[in-house]
């Protein structure tokens, strides 16, 4: 039989994973290949780049999806296990389950509306083009990306993510290499302030960092704001970036805008933007070079 669609995947996973013991993700392979009766030619089949099998990728995406519905838990590499929410989903009894399912689940529905773009109700999903579909996969797969890249990095030490956001202002070109241009703080009586990074080679100008390395539901609030101005000041400074995990208050964003400080504000989801923009903590997997006819080439005028 043909290697079945990645959301096929998704209802055997969770009976495989049923007992809520932790399973290497290979193993859960090997029970769903013999659950779906897939022969050793399907299980080999490989995606058009060569580099990986049909099975093992849709599998993946399964897994994937279930997690951002959490479903599922992989928090440990190569690891995973149903969540306490998959075992209730399972007493359901369901029939089939999908994407239109895990939509009901809240952090679902805020991974796909971060993920898609949009095709209009009346546009029938099969009418369009070919490079609409590959621009959607593409958000859909950097999407996905963004969020493990965040998840990685709240399962990091504070002591990393200070030198985290020192390295990522390097990759953005401040201040020449990481070896002069910035470096960590993060000690008691810093004043608030976890990293130091020069503006420019020479060193004439310095923009101090305050990094939260915080649960994405504990937002920056106001308060953390106006301490970090505070802590500019006494250094008598007026430049700074604030970095965080999590988000800001709109009183917050506010407040960050007050009168002689230039003071910008880059939350989770900026953060893990600016790395994969930067190449910090990413590596590229694959690339596909989009062709067309050079019409220019063929005139004869």
């Amino acid at each position: 039989m043909p290697v079945p669609s990645y959301e096929e995947f998704m209802l055997p996973m969770l009976h495989v994973l049923e007992d809520g013991e932790i399973r290497q993700i290979k193993e859960v392979r090997t029970e769903l290949a013999d659950i779906l009766h897939l022969t050793d030619d399907d299980k080999i089949e490989l995606l058009p780049s060569g580099k990986m099998t049909v099975f093992r990728s849709r599998v993946g995406w399964a897994k994937t999806y279930l997690k951002k519905a959490g479903l599922v838990d992989n928090s440990k590499r190569g690891m995973v296990k149903i969540t306490e929410r998959g075992v209730q989903v399972l007493q359901g009894t369901p029939e089939k389950m999908d994407s239109e399912f895990l939509l009901q689940f809240d952090e679902f529905q805020t991974f796909v509306n971060g993920t898609k773009t949009e095709t209009p109700e009346n546009v029938d999903p099969k009418l369009i083009s070919p490079e609409e579909m590959l621009e959607q996969s593409y958000q859909e797969i950097k999407n996905s990306l963004a969020s493990d890249l965040l998840d990685q990095i709240l399962s990091m030490s504070p002591d990393f993510f200070e030198k985290l956001v020192v390295d990522l202002l390097v990759a953005m070109g401040y201040g020449g290499s990481r070896s002069d241009a910035g470096k960590v703080v993060g000690q008691s009586g810093d004043g608030g302030i976890d990293g130091i990074i020069k503006m420019d080679k020479l060193g004439i100008d310095e923009i101090y960092i305050q990094a939260k390395r915080w649960d994405r539901a504990h937002s920056v609030d106001s308060r953390e704001i106006r301490n970090f101005i505070g802590s500019l000041t006494v250094k008598g400074a007026r430049k700074g970036v604030f970095i965080t995990t999590s988000k800001f208050t709109d009183t917050a964003k506010s407040v960050a805008q007050k009168p002689n400080f230039k003071v910008a504000l880059i939350d989770g989801a900026k953060l893990v933007d600016l790395m994969i923009e930067y190449d910090l903590g990413v590596s590229t997997y694959e690339k596909y070079t989009i062709k067309k006819i050079d019409h220019d080439y063929f005139s004869e005028d």
